[in-house]
């Protein structure tokens, strides 16, 4: 009976100790501060526009407190998307503009009441 106590007592002792360190060691659940964004190892061009290249290529650092890869993978994924959709979006409505632009030339220069005869009298 004695041995099971010292047993118990062991292993409590034990895992306290480990709770202990483990605390220590990892922190004792305070947020972290904001990160510093001038300060980021994350490089994006600066001379053109970002695109969904440059997202899927970005990598963040993993430390111990770190985050969920997978977590950070999916939404870099779904930002590269809209980005995407976005270009293609871009560029369809700049072709759009151009035709318009050639199907009607001179059309800037027409007055903006129709056929230019003024309705006041």
């Amino acid at each position: 009976m004695l041995e099971a106590v010292v047993f118990v007592l062991t292993v409590a002792v034990v895992g306290g100790l480990l709770f202990l360190g483990g605390s220590v060691l990892l922190g004792r659940g305070e947020t972290q501060p904001p990160a510093d964004p001038d300060r980021s190892p994350l490089e994006l061009p600066e001379d053109r526009p970002v695109t969904a290249d440059d997202v899927r290529g970005a990598r963040m650092s993993v430390t111990v407190r770190g985050y969920r890869m997978t977590e950070v993978d999916w939404l870099l994924e779904q930002l590269a998307q809209a980005l995407e959709e976005r270009d293609a979006e871009v560029a369809a409505l700049r072709a759009r503009l151009e035709e318009a632009g050639r199907a009607a030339p001179g059309a800037d220069d027409a007055p903006a009441g129709g056929n230019g005869a003024r309705t006041d009298a």
